[in-house]
């Protein structure tokens, strides 16, 4: 076995067993090493990541995040051959692989990869590739063999690039989420649904997750994990500054439900993706303050509210041009226990809740005649079940 024709693959995860698997039938002597320790039936394994380098002329990176790279990297540098090529295909932050490139210089190929498991036993995985050019035409033989190569300025446009992707992704997993909420809610039949999604915009995914959609209980295997997208979820919202509801609301954990599809299967963050599109609707418990607080506006009985609110509870805004922050007493003697004269004619609806642990956020919309409102409220789970512990609000005119 010849340096030349030698790849070390570091990470043998699901993404790793593959890559080492696809690059080995294609005839390439290819070594692996995982920091668990286990072996693959593909290729020859070693327990030290230095001796899986030593002869190799191409070392590539399938970890699971921008510390685990270093941390590895740490390790084998020093048993690196004279112009050995590392490769890293794995999702890591943006200043985390422009690092990573100033360490390594012109040995160096940030490579993050668009596809799954499935791709890469196809050779079709999108390969986005930020290196010099000799470098990376040293590296292109065994890139070309996963898929298609596509160059990009640097490292860190790179590493942007694909996390940007992945929230198109987290994005159309959320939605598939609402969707299959609001048809459960009608009663339609799950089946019949992923029919007619498989003809609209959501198609490509629902076709390639139907295992995972039924109501039946899944067999297929993970290919992309929902702690994954989450952590690169999370990536992205660091790197961008921006808040980023995906990075928390593909977390299956965070409701007081302990969460789980409706025939009962665990819905945890080494599940496949699509199976957060299947947690169910938030919990009635979490609904029933906000339903309080409906009948109150609605009936115009301030018991209602009392119901809905702690007793500390404040309610804020902007009326008559000033901040006001209303204890729940105050709030309550605008109500005199009558409806509204137009009340027939307004509507209200529950916009959003995300549930997180013992407290929740949710969003409505009250369309009060002439008058919207956005009510954005704070809700804690205590001792005697969930209540609203603050309201802030916006009049549109």
């Amino acid at each position: 076995m010849t340096a030349a024709h030698t790849t070390a693959v570091l990470g043998l995860g699901r993404m790793g067993r593959a890559i080492a698997a696809r690059l080995s039938a294609q005839n390439r002597n290819v070594v692996g090493w995982t920091r668990s320790g286990s072996g693959s039936d593909a290729v020859r394994t070693t327990a030290d990541a230095s001796d899986a380098v030593a002869d190799a002329d191409l070392v590539v990176l399938t970890l699971f995040d921008g510390p685990a790279c270093r941390q590895v990297l740490d390790e084998v540098q020093g048993a690196l051959r004279p112009g050995t090529t590392v490769v890293n295909l794995s999702t890591i932050a943006p200043a985390e692989a422009a690092e990573l490139a100033g360490r390594l210089g012109a040995s160096y190929v940030h490579a993050p990869v668009l596809g799954s498991v499935t791709a890469v036993g196809a050779g079709a995985l999108q390969i986005l590739a930020a290196a010099d050019k000799d470098t990376l035409d040293r590296a292109r033989p065994v890139l070309e063999v996963l898929g298609t190569v596509r160059p990009v300025d640097d490292a860190a446009t790179a590493a942007a690039l694909k996390l940007i992707a992945n929230n198109s992704l987290a994005g159309s997993v959320l939605a598939l989420r609402d969707t299959l909420r609001q048809a459960d809610a009608l009663g339609l039949p799950r089946g019949q649904v992923l029919d007619v999604l498989e003809l609209g915009q959501l198609g490509g995914l629902v076709a390639r997750k139907r295992a995972f959609l039924t109501v039946e209980r899944p067999e297929a295997a993970a290919e992309f994990t929902i702690g994954a997208l989450a952590k690169d979820m999370a990536l992205l919202a660091d790197a961008s500054n921006l808040p980023l509801r995906s990075s928390v609301g593909l977390d299956p954990t965070r409701a007081d439900d302990a969460t789980g599809t409706a025939t009962g299967t665990a819905v945890g963050t080494d599940s496949d993706i699509a199976l957060a599109a299947t947690v169910p609707a938030v919990p009635d418990s979490v609904l029933e303050p906000l339903r309080a607080y409906v009948r109150g506006h609605a009936t115009g009985d301030p018991a209602h509210f009392r119901a809905a609110f702690l007793p500390g509870a404040h309610v804020e805004g902007i009326r008559d041009g000033a901040f006001v922050s209303w204890p729940l007493d105050t709030y309550c003697a605008l109500f005199h226990g009558s409806p509204a004269p137009d009340e027939a004619s307004r509507s209200r609806r529950v916009d959003a809740v995300d549930v997180h642990g013992s407290v929740a956020t949710a969003t409505m919309t009250l369309e009060h005649g002439a008058d919207t409102f956005t009510d954005i409220f704070l809700l804690v789970r205590g001792e005697d079940g969930w209540r609203i512990a603050n309201k802030v609000y916006h009049r549109h005119s």
